[in-house]
């Protein structure tokens, strides 16, 4: 199954109009974050690609998670409900809901805008 394109404005769209529905109540259906926790959680992918935020895996460790992650973490297969996160996806403590769903859509919409051409050939955070 082909994943949706973040680049097409169509799938922005309807990835920004679920967002919308969200409310600080809203219950998770997959995991233990809390609503405020997951945007949060969903953020971090967009700050490793344009934020200097996380530090950067040292060449032993990037060849680790090559060997270990990448397949898992690149391929279109949905994410296991107990497969393990990376340290700097663990979100815990209360997170300001406004500003994490602000921040997401805000990351969402500058993808979407730059399109596909500004990530060719750029290097990944993590697998380099």
């Amino acid at each position: 199954m082909a994943l949706p394109n973040i680049f097409s404005k169509e799938v922005s769209n309807q990835l920004i109009e679920r967002i919308n529905k969200l409310t600080p109540d809203t219950k998770p259906h997959w995991g233990k974050m809390t609503v405020d926790e997951m945007l949060a959680h969903c953020c971090v992918s967009y700050e490793m690609a344009y934020e200097n935020k996380y530090p950067k895996p040292n060449a032993v460790m990037k060849l680790i998670i090559k060997l270990l992650a990448k397949n898992a973490v690149v391929n279109e297969e949905p994410y296991k409900h107990s497969e393990r996160t990376a340290p700097q996806f663990i979100i815990t403590g209360k997170r300001n809901f406004e500003i994490e769903k602000k921040r997401l859509i805000e990351y969402i919409n500058k993808t979407q805008q730059l399109g596909e051409s500004y990530f060719d050939n750029k290097e990944s955070h993590s697998f380099g």
